[in-house]
């Protein structure tokens, strides 16, 4: 055998051996990938979690008065905020991956905001909450103590000291007063001789211990 056949069978040999792709004028075919990451589609509730703490994470936003609302992934916030910087930052912090839009409609007005007035005025509240019921709570302890020194004064008490009273008015003098009381408050109906004594009337009434209140219905005239 001759030197160029073994060439010729060599050369076949390798061409053999040699990977389809690798062999000229072998056109690959591209092998399509598999496992590719798809874009999950994100709902609009979802979107409003995100925008809602992406403001929360935001300090100066923590106690604004905004509200959101995400329709067909486009963000619409309202409410108020103390400040126009405040304003901006709301829509840049809204702007959350999935959000195609943000329309920022809050209204800036430091009175309306949550802010640190809120916080004030529910401190305030709080405050005068406990005083009222500290308030209460002593006036409850005199109560207590005055019964249990001198008694509770009934509307019979009170009655007779009025009446006691007004015995020696000399402004009362000619005048027919009738004094009624029910659950400590006092009514004066009947006639008295002059204005001055009216006024007395209802002066002596109002001064007597016990008294809640005093209606007035007195008229001025002779005595009937």
């Amino acid at each position: 055998m001759s030197i160029s056949n073994y060439l010729t069978i060599g050369a076949l040999t390798f061409a053999m051996a040699m990977p389809l792709a690798a062999r000229p004028g072998f056109a690959q075919t591209a092998t399509p990938r598999t496992g590719t990451a798809s874009t999950v589609a994100v709902d609009d509730s979802t979107l409003k979690d995100r925008v809602e703490a992406a403001l929360k994470a935001r300090p100066t936003l923590k106690d604004q008065n905004i509200d959101v609302d995400v329709a067909n992934k486009v963000v619409t916030l309202t409410g108020y905020v103390q400040t126009a910087g405040r304003k901006t930052t709301a829509a840049q912090a809204a702007k959350v991956a999935g959000v195609t839009r943000v329309d920022n409609q809050l209204v800036v007005d430091a009175g309306k905001a949550k802010g640190v007035g809120t916080h004030v005025t529910d401190a305030s509240k709080t405050a005068a909450h406990k005083t009222g019921d500290a308030a209460e709570t002593v006036g409850a302890k005199t109560k207590d103590a005055a019964s249990a020194t001198g008694g509770a004064i009934t509307d019979a008490m009170i009655n007779t000291k009025i009446h006691a009273k007004m015995v020696d008015e000399a402004t009362l003098k000619g005048s027919d007063v009738n004094v009624d009381v029910n659950n400590h408050v006092v009514t004066l109906k009947g006639t008295v001789v002059s204005q001055a004594g009216k006024a007395r009337a209802e002066e002596i009434a109002r001064t007597t211990d016990g008294v809640k209140s005093v209606s007035n219905m007195l008229t001025i005239g002779p005595k009937k």
